[in-house]
């Protein structure tokens, strides 16, 4: 997910030229048709794993996005392209939760669970890297299509994977029925909340369609957590999301995936627009970011073992924080050392958090919650597309307050402003785990 998302924004726009999108807007839906359905449908699919089995979902998820992978790769026109990039975005739905899930019940929970989500963590990171650099360097070698044939590839390799290695034993099935209004009410509000956030920007936060899709996801998320109180088989027990250790770490995932993935673009429109680096160049300045954050998952379990999950969280968002913060200092010119330390400060304590929010959020809970849970922890990575367009929106603010100084000056104090609060968020966000995760319950030796 992590190289799909990276890699097809480098070729966004040879992506438009070759398939004739008539603008930059509609071109725009190439990411967003793959994001809505995925973070939409995390919930249902979160608990479909739970009730038919999570081997025989992640199979079916992994089959069905490389049949749309290639589909996509071979796509003629702009409308056989949004087809395919909403199948892979359902199909991702299937197989994020599921992966997740899959560790969590073949690994025991402590140090071997931890050591599993933290090399789930490094190839993530190595996928980042891959798609920001890799992108550029196939789509200027070969065309964009070869980012998404390259998927099929490993899509039939991990297909090969899972019906081979992973044990039948592993599927979980809950005697239980599927509760059908729950889904949809989950998934429409979902939709509209992550569409909404999507397209505000560039429709305007005050037109009717994004007011209009915040209110709908704002009454559909109620009337759902009012019907799953009185639900016999709630989609999301009340009582599993209340708890300490799932409602705190979901908050700190929210925060730390929130403020990089928005801090991420914050550094790309630094290096392009200020530095002017080309699109290849900027995929190159984040491999510190990737880097770190690939070590950092390779660390995480000992750190967590050393530090316990909520100090091992604590660490990972004061780090990450200052990181970002650091970023203050980013002149108009050069720079590159700082640039590196301050993304790869920002990668390493990310990953480190996001290890240890996931190993909190998943322990102490039955083999039967854990798709849920999954669920639950991969949310964040979609609903953090608020962190994204609140620090975009105080960049934008900004940077008008100082238009009088020149479009670059104006643009960097714009820049400054918003890596200077995402950073100022991890701090608070750090000392929020200290304060509510800090319990005898919240931390399992």
């Amino acid at each position: 997910m992590e190289f799909l998302l990276s890699a097809n924004t480098v070729a966004l726009p040879e992506i438009g030229r070759d398939l004739g999108f008539a603008s930059t807007g509609s071109l725009q839906w190439v990411a967003t048709a793959c994001l809505l359905p995925t973070a939409s449908l995390l919930p249902l699919f979160s608990r479909v794993s739970d009730l038919v089995g999570r081997r025989r979902l992640f199979t079916t998820g992994v089959a069905l996005f490389t049949g749309f992978s290639l589909l996509a790769g071979l796509a003629t026109g702009p409308a056989m392209l949004i087809v395919a990039r909403v199948g892979q975005g359902a199909s991702a739905a299937m197989i994020a939760p599921t992966a997740i899930a899959l560790m969590t019940t073949v690994f025991p929970e402590g140090p071997q669970r931890a050591k599993a989500l933290g090399v789930n963590g490094a190839v993530l990171s190595l996928g980042f890297v891959l798609g920001t650099l890799g992108g550029g360097v196939i789509t200027s070698g070969l065309n964009w299509r070869w980012t998404m044939l390259i998927l099929v590839i490993i899509g039939a390799l991990v297909l090969v994977g899972a019906t081979t290695v992973l044990p039948k034993t592993t599927d979980t099935r809950a005697p239980a029925r599927l509760d059908i209004a729950g889904a949809v009410l989950a998934s429409i509000g979902l939709f509209a909340l992550v569409y909404g956030i999507s397209t505000g920007a560039a429709a305007g936060w005050n037109s009717a369609s994004t007011l209009g899709s915040l209110a709908l996801a704002a009454v559909s998320l109620t009337t759902f957590l009012l019907l799953e109180r009185r639900h016999a088989a709630p989609l999301i027990p009340l009582e599993l999301l209340n708890k300490p250790t799932v409602k705190w770490s979901g908050l700190i995932g929210f925060i730390t995936l929130g403020m990089c993935g928005g801090t991420t673009v914050l550094l790309s429109l630094y290096m392009q627009d200020v530095l002017g680096y080309s699109p290849l160049a900027t995929g190159t300045g984040f491999l510190s970011e990737g880097i770190t954050a690939f070590v950092a998952g390779l660390l995480a379990a000992r750190l967590i073992d050393a530090l316990g999950k909520v100090g091992a969280m604590t660490t990972g968002l004061v780090v990450q924080g200052f990181g970002t913060a650091a970023m203050f200092l980013l002149p108009e010119g050069g720079g590159l050392a700082l640039l590196l330390l301050t993304s790869g400060a920002m990668g390493f304590g990310h990953v480190l958090t996001v290890v240890s929010f996931i190993t909190t959020l998943t322990s102490g809970l039955r083999d039967d919650e854990q798709g849920i849970a999954a669920g639950l922890s991969q949310l964040p990575q979609f609903i953090g597309a608020i962190g994204t367009a609140g620090l975009a929106a105080i960049a934008t603010a900004r940077a008008k307050a100082l238009s009088a100084t020149g479009p670059t000056l104006a643009t960097l104090g714009g820049l400054h402003t918003a890596m200077l609060t995402a950073g100022i968020v991890c701090i608070a966000g750090a000392l929020l785990a200290v304060l509510f995760l800090r319990r005898p319950t919240a931390e399992t030796h």
